[in-house]
């Protein structure tokens, strides 16, 4: 008995907390209602993403039926419960132009706010997303690069890989840059987050005089970002890139748990934080990386949704990231919409929008973020 007693007080309060959980001593009542408010959340978004995308994918110069959008699908299945489309045309409008574009946008909207996500979660902070430290940029200008030059090293990847491969070199300045007696610096991240983005702006604008007409029109592109002209062949590019970042994401979720008690706890329990950091940033840069390179550069998405989904639900890294994915899948197929029929005969660009939005909460984050640290120090 002495023995169990004494192992017990030898024990850290941290592996003492994460071996009882949070609500140990505590009624009850707060951890149901806590599970419950993530399972309504997760119903909700779900919902909410099957409405928008039958929405999305019959709304336009062609409009079809939601019902009709359903028998579309479920007749591909040998399933005849709702009407196919009347229009002689639908189907072809659905299968080659509406669904590639509306797959892609719930794919590319996980994939930036579980980049996101995981990004605040390494750097302990709510303000670092990808676009904000500059690995957006990176992976547009490896892209434009690659258009410019004429590179094609890897056949039809060739773009996706610069794309990841510059992300991921960014990433990790950002990240040795800011860095500071064992922790990350907010304001350093920030700043070297804009100086970053100069560089890569800068290099965007000197590919843009170096290219041709074709080349600068794909550079536009990519700076202002749209799903506009997406194909099946693209999605099954970024189709395994989300799944995969995605499940390295949740598998990571315990331990990003861990890195949240401090650096100090979590290697006291067992954790290799530069181990996970780096692992970390290569899964960001793949993200990123994939999305960049078919959407072009769709900003704030990883900053706004998953520090919503972090007010709603708490800080638990699996269920954030769970809610996050929906999220942003949702964000981004609603914006898609509304970019597609905002303006009649104009596509605008996603990239757009979400910048509209993203900036102005930015700046109420840091804002916030300013007076409950008391100043920035």
């Amino acid at each position: 008995m002495t023995t169990a007693q004494d192992a017990a007080a030898s024990r850290t309060p941290s592996e003492a907390q994460l071996d009882a959980g949070p609500d140990a001593n505590a009624d009850p009542l707060p951890k149901r209602v806590g599970t419950r408010r993530r399972a309504l959340l997760f119903t909700g978004l779900a919902v909410a993403l099957v409405i928008v995308s039958l929405l999305a994918a019959g709304i336009g110069q062609l409009t079809i039926a939601p019902e009709e959008v359903l028998g579309s699908i479920t007749q591909k299945l040998g399933i005849t419960i709702w009407p196919a489309p009347s229009h002689p045309n639908g189907d072809s409008a659905l299968w080659n132009i509406r669904f590639p574009r509306v797959v892609m946008a719930i794919l590319v909207g996980a994939a930036l706010a579980a980049a996101g996500m995981i990004m605040q979660a390494i750097f302990g902070n709510p303000l670092a997303e990808p676009s904000v430290v500059g690995v957006s940029s990176g992976a547009a200008l490896g892209a434009s690069a690659t258009i410019v030059f004429g590179w094609a090293f890897f056949g039809e990847w060739t773009i996706a890989i610069a794309a990841f491969a510059t992300g991921l070199l960014v990433t990790l300045l950002v990240y040795s840059v800011s860095r500071a007696n064992g922790k990350t610096e907010v304001v350093t991240l920030v700043l070297t987050g804009i100086a970053v983005n100069a560089v890569t702006g800068a290099g965007l604008a000197l590919l843009t005089f170096l290219g041709d007409t074709q080349s600068r029109e794909a550079i536009v592109f990519w700076q202002l970002g749209s799903l506009n002209g997406s194909r099946w062949q693209d999605v099954w590019v970024v189709l395994p890139i989300a799944i995969v970042g995605i499940a390295v994401g949740l598998a990571l979720s315990r331990r990003l748990d861990l890195l949240s008690l401090g650096e100090k706890a979590a290697r006291h329990l067992g954790v290799n934080v530069e181990g996970l950091r780096v692992l970390a940033i290569v899964l960001v840069a793949l993200l990123v990386g994939g999305a960049v390179a078919f959407c072009g550069i769709i900003a704030f998405v990883g900053l706004v949704i998953p520090h919503l989904m972090r007010m709603i639900i708490g800080p638990a890294h699996l269920p954030l990231l769970i809610a996050s994915t929906l999220g942003g899948s949702l964000l981004l197929v609603t914006a898609d919409l509304v970019a597609r029929t905002a303006i009649p005969m104009a596509d605008l660009p996603i990239g757009l929008l979400t910048s509209l939005v993203g900036g102005p909460f930015f700046f109420w984050l840091l804002r916030r973020t300013r007076r409950r640290a008391g100043g920035w120090g």
